[in-house]
């Protein structure tokens, strides 16, 4: 058989000299052999030396504050700084994104800026640059649109309502928007208390429902005694008048709707434990269609066991 050789092969040999415990001097020698025919082949040899120079002896013997110390995990730490944000900065960005080539590292860095700053605006700095930056790029893009998403605070989540109210933007933004909800780490209750009345519009869709009841249970998951909220209270109560009694509908289009307020029922969790006896109705009504009572027992999927109902169903049924 034909025995395998090896087309390449290297060494490295340095030699350094330490003196008072500092790297003084170091020379390697780094040397490759490349085999191109059996006996034959071509070697490079790399002479490299570092000399130290000097010694600041001011760095060697630094002295730190013991007080400057702490122990803390290796995860990045956001650095809390402040520092005023004017409108006239942020328009400013938005013109900068769109002048810049929409597929670069410009771009994103441009972008990524406008978020931050954004988190720094009042609700009416906010209103103020939206009557400026409201435009379309020339590639029909609106970069505050996109950028609002994630800016996750409370002023910003105010405006895309008002913006949602208003008609300002379009369908497909308005489905960006409350599918972003789901998304903001620290909800507050002005952010349910806005977006509260949005549920009892006839126009309120799937994402709307299901946006809303799931920053509600991200609120309700930081907050014990969230149910004692007023906010909390108004997206609870407008739910609950969607489920009655006990779920009873006429129709399939109320079939279609009830099902989605159960799912977004589901969706709030922690808070829809006040509803737990009208999901039981909903649930043992043998006139129920199967379809609303296997809705009514997924929406238990979040409720604390504390507030669950035992016997959900009669015996039989």
């Amino acid at each position: 058989c034909q025995s395998e050789q090896q087309v390449l092969s290297s060494s490295l040999e340095c030699v350094q000299s330490i003196r008072d415990g500092i790297l003084a001097e170091a020379k390697c020698t780094e040397s490759d052999w490349l085999t191109l025919l059996p006996q034959r082949g071509t070697e490079t040899q790399t002479h490299s030396a570092l000399t130290l120079l000097g010694v600041d002896t001011e760095t060697l013997h630094k002295r730190v504050d013991s007080e400057d110390l702490y122990v803390t995990s290796i995860l990045y730490e956001m650095e809390e700084t402040e520092r005023m944000v004017t409108g006239r900065e942020v328009t400013e960005l938005v013109w900068q994104l769109c002048l810049a080539h929409s597929a670069s590292y410009e771009t994103a860095g441009l972008f990524m800026a406008l978020v931050f700053e954004l988190r720094h605006l009042s609700l009416e700095a906010l209103r103020a640059l939206w009557q400026r930056s409201s435009f379309k790029c020339r590639d029909n893009w609106q970069p505050l649109i996109d950028a609002l998403p994630s800016c996750a605070t409370e002023a910003c989540v105010v405006l895309m309502k008002e913006l949602v109210v208003s008609g300002e933007v379009e369908e497909d933004k308005v489905e960006y928007f409350f599918w972003s909800f789901a998304f903001i780490p620290k909800p507050t209750s002005g952010m349910i208390e806005s977006l509260a009345p949005l549920l009892k519009s006839p126009r309120a869709k799937q994402s709307c429902f299901l946006g809303v009841t799931a920053l509600l249970h991200q609120f309700c998951s930081a907050h014990s005694s969230c149910e004692g909220v007023p906010a909390v209270q108004s997206v609870l109560s407008t739910l609950g008048q969607f489920l009655g009694e006990n779920c009873t509908v006429q129709d399939s289009e109320h079939l279609s709707e009830m099902q989605l307020v159960l799912k977004a029922i589901g969706n709030a969790g922690l808070a829809a434990a006040s509803l737990a006896p009208a999901l039981s109705s909903c649930a043992s009504l043998s006139s129920n269609p199967t379809a609303i009572r296997l809705a009514a027992l997924q929406a238990f999927r979040r409720v604390p066991c504390s507030a669950r109902v035992g016997d959900l169903l009669p015996a039989g049924t």
